[in-house]
């Protein structure tokens, strides 16, 4: 929630995004763009209420490659975060730009069962989505512009925020092994989820490692995760 980019209504698209340029690449020909995943390091230098706090972000990587859907061009985001005493993290997150065109949702099969997975359920809804637009300063309209999700962009309804669906899956990790702290989180979107629609979040162990993932209700993999606690 630290940093965020309100911009005034005449400097946004019609998707609720800022505007194409400024500091990402301005991929004007491919009209709709997502979160596609992220990864994080924590020091053990963790933030305090009182601290200042700086941020310096690069764009690490641009890569285009060709989908199911046509063009896809791929941005990575670094951002190293600190506070007067030091590095606190550095996260990564890839941006997804994608032609109009094409089916908004494919079909897709179940995911094989995790019987040992610890397991918990949710149904988000259009309050909490919006709730969380908010809070991240997050204007995308697809999040809670219900019009504008089903009938511009194609979806059946309100998409879960990956971000979202990360920060549940990171406190269903810490669920596992109270007293721990996270020490590395990847995440990457596989497939969206709407709000309405059960949304159940897994976690099981393999190692020192802790894998993660939030099934729809067809049981169809939207995101996987992976966890070191420390």
């Amino acid at each position: 929630m630290l940093f965020q980019d309100w911009r005034a209504p005449d400097e946004l698209g019609e998707d609720g995004h800022p505007r194409r340029g400024g500091f990402l690449p301005p991929v004007h020909d491919l009209p709709r763009r997502m979160w596609a995943g992220g990864r994080l390091d924590f020091t053990d230098n963790a933030l305090r209420a009182s601290d200042g706090v700086s941020r310096t972000s690069t764009i690490a990587k641009i890569s285009e490659k060709t989908g199911g859907s046509g063009r896809l061009v791929f941005v990575t985001v670094r951002h190293e975060i600190a506070n007067d005493r030091g590095p606190v993290l550095s996260e990564e997150h890839d941006i997804v730009y994608r032609g109009a065109e094409g089916a908004a949702v494919k079909p897709a099969a179940p995911a094989p069962d995790w019987p040992d997975a610890a397991r918990a359920t949710l149904t988000p809804d259009a309050v909490m989505l919006f709730r969380f637009s908010a809070l991240t300063g997050n204007g995308h309209r697809i999040h809670y512009d219900h019009p504008y999700v089903t009938g511009v962009e194609g979806y059946p309804g309100l998409i879960v925020h990956g971000p979202l669906q990360a920060t549940l899956l990171a406190g269903h990790a810490l669920a596992q092994a109270p007293g721990k702290r996270l020490a590395r989180f990847g995440f990457r979107g596989l497939r969206p989820c709407f709000d309405g629609r059960p949304l159940t979040l897994l976690a099981r162990h393999e190692g020192t490692r802790i894998l993660l993932e939030t099934r729809d209700a067809e049981g169809c993999t939207c995101m996987a995760a992976e966890a070191d606690l420390a």
